[in-house]
């Protein structure tokens, strides 16, 4: 029995060494989003040196033959086999996967505040100011599912005092976790009707309505940033677009690209690793959403994370432009270059998740 075992066990592993040889290499995983590690190049020096070794390794690792239905099998071995209550810091609570957010960075905090602080400073003094955080889902799913989770009225108290300048609003009561997306990081577009009327107030606008829009489903399957990270098994969910009138006649104004767009980019809604680059093309360091039909000759600024893609196209209404400024791609020391910032509104809107990571503020 025994001669048994090791002979099925070596034809096994011979065959997926010749697999590993034998199949095309495939350049991105859909379900981590990142590229793949491709075979290196041999040659004397990287030999001699260990460095063909390492990058073959990577490759190996990448390329190893149904390496997803490997990585979803040790995920439930491990998730529900051992008892496991996160696998790859993703845990499920409620039916939606979860990033294990804790403990609250507060060194992270603190850079997030010197940057904000340099930015008013330098651009916003003569500027009404609105700041409001986003929470994660793990603001209202941890706790009952005993996990970890940061502090977030420490998190907030340190966000009031850290920047009195500006009028802070919170979201927490117009949110809850079933306006995010079960895969993924983001909020829903068409449940955010309530916390974009809490910030229409704080602006002293117009405040969107539902029976204004018309949804819209992406007919692309959406499995989010968390589907791949978990590894574990979890239905597609639909993405939905919030349409109208007024936003088909916006156009947005790529400073990068010297070039006008939509409010929504439908071809990447259609072909982007992430099918939730479709609002507002994704990430871009500096937008200009020209509104012609505004009812008022106001401007607003709103610098951002990525959360923010999905909610201004519901703010826009009474502004005659909005300006989207994501610092963790445009530097903030040029902003003056592109922008003559005066005495327009201006809003800060950052997720939990960027303010306990901030180093990519710059």
């Amino acid at each position: 029995m025994k001669k048994i075992c090791t002979v099925i066990l070596i034809a096994l592993w011979g065959t997926l060494a010749v697999l590993s040889w034998c199949l095309p290499a495939k350049d991105i995983s859909q379900s981590e989003r990142r590229p793949l590690a491709q075979r290196p190049e041999c040659s004397a020096e990287a030999l001699v040196s260990g460095e063909y070794m390492e990058d073959f390794e990577d490759y190996a690792l990448d390329q190893f033959p149904f390496r997803e239905g490997f990585r979803q099998l040790k995920a439930l071995f491990h998730y529900y086999a051992l008892g496991q209550k996160d696998n790859n810091g993703i845990y499920l609570a409620k039916g939606y996967a979860v990033k294990q957010e804790y403990p609250l960075n507060e060194a992270s905090v603190d850079h997030f505040l010197e940057r904000m602080n340099a930015l008013y400073e330098k651009y916003l003094t003569g500027c009404s100011v609105t700041m409001a955080i986003v929470p994660d889902k793990g603001c209202y799913l941890a706790q009952d599912s005993g996990q970890l989770q940061l502090s977030y009225d420490a998190l907030k108290t340190k966000i009031v005092q850290g920047m009195p300048w500006a009028d802070h609003v919170d979201l927490t009561d117009s949110l809850s976790y079933e306006d995010y997306y079960r895969t993924d990081t983001h909020w829903r577009q068409e449940r955010l009707i309530p916390a974009a009327e809490t910030l229409a107030e704080a602006l002293g606008v117009t405040a969107p309505r539902l029976e204004d829009y018309t949804q819209t489903a992406l007919a692309r399957p959406f499995y989010g940033v968390y589907y791949g990270q978990a590894a574990l098994p979890m239905a597609s969910e639909t993405l939905y677009l919030l349409e109208s009138e007024k936003l088909d006649a916006c156009r947005v104004y790529d400073w990068e690209t010297g070039k006008y767009g939509s409010i929504y980019d439908l071809e990447k809604g259609k072909n982007a690793r992430d099918p939730y680059d479709v609002y507002l093309s994704g990430a871009k360091g500096l937008l200009t959403i020209e509104n012609p039909n505004a009812g008022t000759d106001r401007e607003l600024i709103v610098f951002r994370d990525s959360f923010g893609s999905s909610m201004v196209p519901l703010l826009v209404g009474d502004y005659k432009t909005v300006t989207l400024v994501d610092v963790r791609y445009i530097r903030m020391e040029l902003l003056g270059q592109f922008l003559d910032i005066k005495d327009q509104d201006v809003l800060l809107l950052y997720s939990t998740l960027v303010l306990n990571q901030s180093k990519a503020i710059g």
